[in-house]
């Protein structure tokens, strides 16, 4: 299975020609399950066979040294696949050892055998295995075949993927893999097929032919699933359905990679805010099957060493660093990218380090013999690596890197680094100086606000300040065992003085150090300063929500109650509204930030911000807080791991959502005493959301008893709120009339006071199976359910308004909406600049977050409008679209949608339109067009008499009274000219055809024109300078007579013409089965997209 060596190889025995040769085999080994035989035999070539083969690594995999040659030797072990009472055997792996067949054997045991006992034949069985077998081969078989020099494999895997589904030429194919389908409880061997917008799904076996096409934006779970028939497979939830994809080669990749797919596309098409600044995947045609994969690695590598986004993975190595202290070298893997090494131990030491180019020294060879790599750094630190594969081209490449690094900016960048590790401000000041950076010491503080309100008087020292002196003692000492700075060794040692609290002296550097936030600031000198400069005086939605809050964060500090906290505070969120207007400010941003001003300075603080906001918190401070609900996701699956006798007695889980939202939000700064606080945001910084997870689990674990007896929410929030109130930290070297903690010492002594360092130390043992990857691992798959949780929200909102206003019953409406909704995307998938696209904000109502264009109206109207057969069917559609489109934008949301579809109106108003010329058309004020608008209100009011006569009179009368209740700004509608006329009576007939009325339909068309042509020869003679006084409709034909000799009619001539044919109003009125027509447009939608 190594080194390239397997191979597998399928073959067809015949019968007699098999049995030949087997009495001449030595059976050193034979295990027999019922369906597939293991044999060894002494290597007889067998001469009618056909061995179909392709170079591969993986399981079920075997190897022949040679293929189709005589004189080569067959591998001596096998196992063979016979159905039962049948003559032919299948030869579907084969290896050189025992130990290399049984791998082969174990894994069919594991992922084939178990599924065989589904099938009720012997045919069906070998039908599947065959199937089986053959997607192995030829997904072995193509390899990568993303590299551009063998393109075949994929090329003809592309052309089978748009002949079975049919979509643009413009979807992009990224990979296709081997497996089985469940349908039922039937497995059904098949290709998946994953592209940029779609999961899709063909088989086709015993003539029965299976195609599925799932959006990646309708997926709600994407997770791997195990149980007694399925070792290992991958759930897809969509739209309520599950699917369930099974017998991967290698399922960890599939899974990853259609994660990726999945997570691509609802951060493109419902979450725009993080996307637009995604460059990487703005452009879908882009995006490839290894580009996925060394995104997702690179992203992996800069979260795990806290390093900025814009690090790309470029090398890894497997090798061994010595740690001096310890005396012995750890196993792990060196990760290189464009500005760092970094190294991670996979021993369980937990030991590692993170080297900035920009602080390297030296690279040397050391030790050849062990194939050593050297690399000094400016701290006066060697780190020495052994057993490094390409040792010599590795330590020529770090020489080169080193040498970019050393260019004028990269100094600068050091200067700034070495200048922020200092705790003197003068050297900061002197350090920007040689920036060239002016003064800026009036506007930007230099100091951190706890040391300016609570400084550490050195002579008197109580207890509390002796055990914070131990404390600096502590880390002073692994400081020096471990190194100082951004290059230290990170090891368990580290975390236990974490969790144990970090000195009051030393928590803005470590926590500058461990978030990452240091590189950010030596990357980008001066720049907080000039983001000062910039946002000072600026006046927007964010300024605004600023101001209201300052005075609100953290008021019972004193920092915070003078000018000089104040303006420090706003200058941070000032600058951060500024730099990133996505997000612009947020409530409890002011609260974290305020914490992180007392014990780091300004332009710290401002980093630490930035980190937290867009790499530690992801998307939590957006309008929909998505960032902040995936991690409570999280939150609550965790607590149905570990705490299930909670979940048990919880009815609704909803619950623990609503009670730590602010727990996530600001890091139980808003709940605990500010003196434990920070401790837990020492952990934070160092372990990430893993820490907030654990101690929001001890949190729920230490209170289980009281939590079981509580009878509602509101109790349960009473008992955690009193836990919260109780929590102190007894080591605090803070004043007590800044400690809220003691505060209420007297208030609560019935509740036993608990102290953080415990709490934390509690939730880290006994919660330490949490791991950073799984965390993440369940945030990509809860980031799925809580958009689309969201998105269900947005359909309810919008279906309960809608509902008023038209007569569709529940589910049609919601069919609907998801017809419109899959519309808007479907513009969206394959347009890297769709205006559409633009144009959906979640902050905006519910109702215009989907909006579609004319074009897209079009489409819908040709799918859902019964006069889709009609050669005028664009123009209806285009003139109709302008009619909604009330705001006169080229935009209309779902309501304006539904109503034209879905109220009980006459649409002769829309054919009155059509009739109207082109340039006429394209001349149409807004004043006519609104009024256009409101005529299909109007004619509701029109009542059938009799045998389908209409009461003609009483409905003129009651148009000539709207007439003259008109405001004087609405125009008079134009009269109809001879030319216009006749294109109205073609498009009647266009509508007309077919239809089973046809011919009586056309007769009165006649009738009418008839009608209306003698109307006009009367009123043509009745018109003369004695004649009475007009009315304004009348004066308008007046006029419009004495400058055009031709005929023409006016609106209500023709309606009331219309009106008076029963066939014309049965038509119009005749009602059609929606559901039937949305049945129809679910099938053809995607079609008629691609046709376009």
């Amino acid at each position: 299975m190594k080194n390239g060596r397997c191979f597998l190889a399928i073959v067809w025995y015949e019968p007699q020609d098999f049995c030949m040769y087997r009495k001449y085999d030595m059976m050193f080994y034979c295990k027999n399950s019922g369906i597939f035989i293991k044999i060894r035999h002494n290597g007889i070539t067998f001469h009618y066979a056909v061995y179909i083969f392709l170079n591969a690594t993986g399981l079920l995999v075997g190897t022949l040294d040679a293929v189709l040659d005589s004189t080569s030797k067959v591998a001596p072990f096998r196992i063979l696949h016979q159905t039962p009472d049948s003559q032919v055997y299948w030869s579907i792996a084969c290896g050189s050892s025992r130990e290399e067949i049984t791998e082969h054997w174990d894994w069919l045991e594991h992922n084939v055998m178990k599924t065989l006992s589904v099938f009720d034949s012997n045919e069906d069985i070998t039908s599947f295995v065959q199937g089986k077998i053959r997607g192995l081969i030829a997904e072995e078989g193509k390899g990568s075949f993303v590299k551009e020099d063998d393109p075949e494999k994929f090329r003809e895997g592309l052309m089978k993927f748009e002949k079975c589904f049919g979509l643009p030429e413009q979807e992009k194919l990224v990979t296709y893999y081997s497996c089985s389908y469940w349908k039922g409880r039937v497995p059904c061997q098949g290709w998946l097929y994953l592209s940029t917008n779609f999961l899709s799904f063909y088989s086709f076996l015993l003539g029965a032919e299976i195609k599925l096409t799932i959006s990646w934006d309708e997926i709600s779970k994407l997770e791997k699933t195990s149980n007694v028939i399925l070792t290992e497979s991958i759930h897809v939830c969509s739209r309520g359905e599950d699917h369930y994809f099974s017998m991967f080669l290698h399922i960890s990749e599939t899974f990853l990679l259609m994660e990726q797919l999945a997570n691509y596309a609802v951060r493109r098409l419902f979450d725009k805010e993080t996307f637009e600044n995604d460059l990487v995947l703005h452009d879908p045609l882009q995006i490839t099957k290894r580009g996925l994969e060394s995104r997702a690695h690179s992203e992996q590598f800069s979260a795990f060493f806290r390093l900025p986004k814009e690090e790309t993975l470029k090398e890894v190595h497997e090798c061994f660093l010595w740690v001096p202290f310890s005396h012995y070298n750890t196993h792990g893997k060196m990760c290189i990218s464009e500005n760092y090494i970094c190294f991670a131990s996979q021993d369980g030491s937990l030991c590692s380090v993170i080297i900035p180019l920009r602080e390297v020294t030296g690279v040397d060879k050391a030790d050849p013999a062990n194939r050593g790599v050297s690399i000094s750094t400016k701290g006066k630190t060697a780190f020495r690596f052994t057993e490094v594969r390409d040792f010599e081209q590795l330590v020529a490449k770090l020489r080169m890197k080193c040498n970019a690094a050393s260019s004028p900016q990269h100094i600068i960048n050091t200067e700034v680094a070495a200048s922020s590790a200092s705790d003197s401000p003068k050297d900061f000041d002197a350090g920007s100086s040689k920036m060239g950076q002016r003064d800026n010491s009036k506007t930007v503080g230099t100091e951190a606000l706890m040391t300016v309100y609570h400084p550490q008087d050195a002579e008197n020292l109580d207890s509390k300040m002796l055990k914070e002196k131990m404390k600096e003692q502590s880390w002073n000492i692994l400081f020096v065992e471990r190194g100082h700075g951004v290059s230290m060794f990170r090891t368990k040692k580290t975390r236990d003085l974490v969790v144990r609290g970090i000195p009051e002296a030393l928590r803005g550097e470590l926590w500058l150090l461990f978030s990452g936030a240091v590189n950010d600031m030596a990357s980008n000198p001066g720049y907080y300063t000039e983001l000062v400069e910039k946002s000072l005086g600026t006046c927007t939605l964010a300024t605004d929500e600023i101001e209201r809050d300052l005075r609100r964060s953290l008021p019972e500090h004193p920092a915070f109650q003078s000018d000089t906290g104040i303006s420090a505070l706003r200058r941070v969120l000032t600058a951060y509204a500024y730099r990133n207007p996505q997000i612009g400010y947020c409530q409890a941003m002011n609260i974290l930030t305020s914490v992180l001003l007392l014990y780091a300075k300004e332009e710290e603080a401002f980093w630490l911000l930035v980190v937290v906001c867009e790499r530690m918190l992801p998307d939590y401070f957006n309008r929909r807080i998505i960032g902040a609900l995936v991690d409570q996701a999280v939150f609550e699956e965790l607590i149905r791991v570990h705490l299930p006798q909670l979940t048990d007695h919880m009815t609704d889980m909803t619950f623990f959502s609503s009670v730590s939202l602010s727990w996530f939000l600001t890091l139980f700064i808003s709940v605990l005493p500010i003196e434990s606080a920070v401790n837990v945001v020492d952990c934070f910084f160092y372990d990430g959301i893993k820490a907030i997870l654990q101690l929001g689990l001890a949190v729920l674990e230490y209170n289980m008893e009281k939590l079981l007896t509580c009878k509602d929410d509101a109790e349960a929030v009473t008992v955690l709120n009193r836990f919260f109130d109780s929590v102190t930290n007894k080591d605090s070297p803070l004043p007590p009339a800044v400690q809220q903690g003691s505060n209420l010492s007297d208030t609560k002594s019935d509740h036993p006071k608990v102290d953080i360092t415990d709490l934390i130390r509690e939730s880290n043992e006994r919660y330490d199976d949490i791991r950073y990857e799984d965390v993440e691992s369940m945030r990509c798959r809860n980031r799925l359910y809580v958009i689309q949780t969201l998105e269900a929200t947005t359909k309810q909102n919008v279906l309960r308004v809608v509902s008023q206003d038209v007569k569709f019953s529940p589910s049609d409406l919601e069919e609907l909406y998801e017809l419109f909704k899959k519309e808007h995307f479907l513009s969206c998938y394959w347009n890297v600049n769709s205006p559409v696209l633009q144009h959906h904000d979640a902050s905006l109502p519910y109702l215009d977050q989907y909006r579609i264009d004319c074009q897209q109206f079009r489409v819908l109207y040709h799918l859902l409008s019964p006069w889709s057969h009609c050669a005028n069917r664009d123009s209806l559609a285009l003139w109709t679209f302008r009619l909604l489109d009330e705001s006169s934008d080229c935009l209309i949301n779902f309501k304006q949608f539904a109503c034209v579809l879905g109220t009980r109106t006459t649409h002769i108003s829309f054919t009155e339109i059509e009739s109207l010329s082109p340039s006429k058309g394209g001349d149409l004020s807004k004043e006519e067009l609104i009024h256009f608008s409101q005529l299909s209100g109007k004619l509701q009011s029109v009542r059938l008499l009799g045998k389908g006569k209409v009461d003609i009179q009483a409905y003129l009368k009651q148009w000539q009274d709207e007439l003259l209740k008109k405001e004087e700004n609405i125009k008079d509608l134009p009269r109809m000219n001879q030319s216009q006329f006749i294109q109205f009576s073609k498009t009647l007939y266009n509508l007309f055809h077919g239809d089973p009325e046809e011919e009586l339909l056309y007769r009165a068309i006649a009738v009418v024109t008839s009608l209306l042509l003698k109307m006009e020869e009367v009123g043509r003679r009745l018109q003369s300078p004695t004649s009475p006084v007009k009315s304004p409709t009348e004066g308008s034909r007046a006029q419009s007579l004495r400058g055009n000799q031709e005929w023409s009619f006016a609106f209500e001539q023709i309606l009331a013409s219309l009106l008076n044919e029963p066939a014309f109003v049965r038509f119009f009125e005749k009602p059609h089965d929606i559901k039937v027509k949305i049945e129809s447009a679910k099938n053809l939608q995607l079609k008629a997209r691609t046709r376009m």
